[in-house]
């Protein structure tokens, strides 16, 4: 396989365990505050569907944080 990559262009890439455990924090800081809306939300209110539909809208708040945050601490600074 032809090595197109210059040293400095490899060094910018991610490894396997920094895409694995970014993507783990991403993931947590998504769906915790989610599930924990929709379960005490269900247990208020007892009903399902607006538990859900509750759940859901958090979810999708939370989604817009993750993306904030994974662009302001998850991103690499690269030179040049």
């Amino acid at each position: 396989m032809i090595d197109l990559l210059s040293d400095e262009k490899k060094a910018d890439k991610l490894s396997i365990k920094e895409i694995i455990l970014k993507g783990t924090v991403i993931a947590i800081i998504v769906i915790i505050p989610s599930l924990s809306t929709f379960f005490l939300s269900w247990w208020i209110l007892d009903n399902f569907l607006q538990a859900v539909i509750i759940g859901g809208i958090i979810h999708f708040i939370a989604m817009g944080f993750s993306l904030k945050i994974s662009r302001k601490f998850f991103t690499k600074n690269r030179s040049s």
